[in-house]
């Protein structure tokens, strides 16, 4: 029989954590005393489980890319479907967090467990699809430049006409000229 340990219980844990982050307004201004305060710790206790703010947008991360991936992996031939999926879910998930998309779209080392989870897949698609490993790499970077820039200015509009910018067209755009092709 194990006996719980004597004194506080853990009043921190990751999904906390995270869904204090998600819900606590802009990602990208949040900063960790406001964090820690919106939980009720110290920013001493917040720091026993979160490094940093790099660190805690990793743990953010981890679960905006969980709920973007589909569970089944990348099909053989029908990459394009399967990539619009993935898309369309970071539209969602990336936009649903004020904030995500900009910190996302500055240059800055991304969490090997999630984004590193998304290359594999995104890379995968395009090799099933008979691109050369250097090639699914550069469609890889492609994709993910693009989405998530595309992104951050829907997030930090800038004023370059009267239409809104509609996702639709700019991922069938996108799709159309991937996987990238050697010049001719």
């Amino acid at each position: 029989m194990t006996r719980p340990r004597p004194g506080r219980p853990a009043q921190l844990d990751r999904e906390r954590i995270v869904d204090a982050a998600l819900s606590a307004g802009n990602l990208d201004t949040l900063t960790m005393r406001e964090l820690a305060a919106r939980l009720g710790v110290t920013h001493g206790a917040l720091y026993r489980w979160v490094a940093n703010r790099d660190a805690l947008f990793d743990l953010v991360s981890e679960v905006v890319l969980e709920r973007v991936l589909p569970a089944e992996g990348p099909p053989r031939r029908a990459w394009r479907p399967w990539l619009a999926k993935v898309a369309w879910a970071m539209h969602d998930q990336f936009l649903a967090v004020p904030g995500y998309a900009t910190r996302s779209s500055r240059p800055h080392r991304h969490n090997a467990v999630s984004f590193g989870r998304l290359h594999t897949e995104v890379v995968a698609a395009f090799t099933n699809a008979g691109v050369s490993s250097e090639l699914a790499e550069q469609s890889w970077y492609i994709f993910i430049t693009c989405t998530v820039s595309w992104l951050a200015v829907r997030e930090n509009p800038l004023d370059l006409g009267p239409d809104a910018p509609r996702f639709e067209l700019f991922l069938d755009t996108l799709l159309r000229g991937l996987p990238a092709r050697e010049p001719s």
